[in-house]
């Protein structure tokens, strides 16, 4: 297969996946309390800065179901993407799986502006859950998969 073509079909694949795993609990991905599992995904950003935008498309994607509408598909995966660029510019994983948790405030700021959100409830909620996603339940799974060559060179853009 051509190198662009497998790069463009490992993009979209995360693409599509984080907007499954999103979908697939939706109960628990939209509200004062998101415990988004597909954030878990997130930390390719840190293995590869290519995948800040699958990422991004699959923040966009998913968001459109968003009971927030056009707002949360704007202003929530601008801090999907802007967690992603800092996650791929850190040198720790441990480090670079906060950038989710640290970015709810300025997302949680612009809903609450924009929308009228309770600032404190969401941001409370929007933080746990980026920590759980990403710190509690991302990094272990990263840590052991990064060991796995077969996972490395699945996930590798360069390939």
């Amino acid at each position: 297969m051509n190198k662009r073509v497998n790069i463009l079909v490992k993009l979209a694949l995360v693409a599509a996946l984080y907007v499954v795993l999103t979908i697939a609990i939706a109960p628990i991905s939209y509200g004062p309390i998101q415990v988004r599992f597909s954030e878990v995904l997130i930390l390719l950003a840190f293995y590869d800065k290519r995948y800040v935008y699958s990422l991004t498309i699959g923040c966009i994607i998913a968001n459109l179901l968003s009971p927030l509408g056009i707002v949360d598909v704007v202003v929530g995966s601008l801090g999907t993407y802007i967690s992603a660029v800092a996650i791929s510019k850190t040198k720790s994983l441990l480090l670079a799986t906060f950038w989710p948790t640290i970015f709810c405030l300025p997302v949680v700021l612009l809903l609450h502006l924009i929308v009228g959100l309770p600032f404190f409830i969401y941001l409370f909620g929007f933080m746990v859950g980026e920590f759980i996603s990403v710190t509690l339940i991302g990094y272990p799974l990263a840590k052991i998969l990064s060991n796995k060559e077969i996972f490395m060179k699945k996930i590798a853009l360069n390939s």
